[in-house]
């Protein structure tokens, strides 16, 4: 065989193995951290400040800056999980869903939100509402995600002192 046709053969396998690469890699891009990574949010400087109120876990303060940005943004998926969560960590459990739940309607995939309300119905003694969250993560990941491994092992934790808490 000629040497050009070797050269023509390997290129095209080539392209076909980066074809198959590009298709796969957009494959799992849905996949990619998708809360606290929206450049609309992070451009937003009450989303901002409201970012570093959680972080020094001043709940309240977070909610206040979340809340102004939601009001500028209100179909931003991150700003409506960041709100969810502050609620949650302030131990309002009711605002915290309604705000996952928003989330989740302007975007089905948003992993953090699925996470939270997850933890969130652990909270509420709901094992059934927090599985369902989990199955969502598990169609969602099509690679090992931070996410689903962080609602698995809150489901864990939450099967063992629950079984721990049962009268012999």
């Amino acid at each position: 065989m000629p040497a050009g046709r070797d050269c023509r053969r390997n290129g095209w396998r080539a392209i076909a193995a980066l074809a198959f690469l590009a298709a796969f890699a957009g494959a799992a891009a849905p996949c990619r951290a998708v809360d606290e990574d929206d450049p609309a949010a992070m451009r937003d400087p009450d989303y901002a400040a409201g970012r570093k109120a959680a972080a020094a876990r001043d709940w309240n303060s977070a909610i206040k800056f979340f809340s102004a940005a939601a009001l500028r943004d209100p179909d931003n998926a991150d700003i409506q999980n960041s709100l969810g969560y502050a609620h949650r960590k302030a131990g309002r459990l009711e605002l915290a869903f309604k705000h996952y739940r928003r989330a989740l309607e302007i975007n089905p995939r948003h992993r953090g939100a699925h996470e939270y309300i997850g933890e969130a119905y652990l909270m509420a003694g709901d094992l059934e509402g927090a599985q369902r969250h989990l199955e969502a993560l598990r169609k969602i990941c099509l690679l090992p995600c931070e996410e689903l491994a962080d609602l698995e092992r809150e489901i864990a934790a939450y099967k063992k002192k629950s079984a721990g808490e049962r009268p012999r």
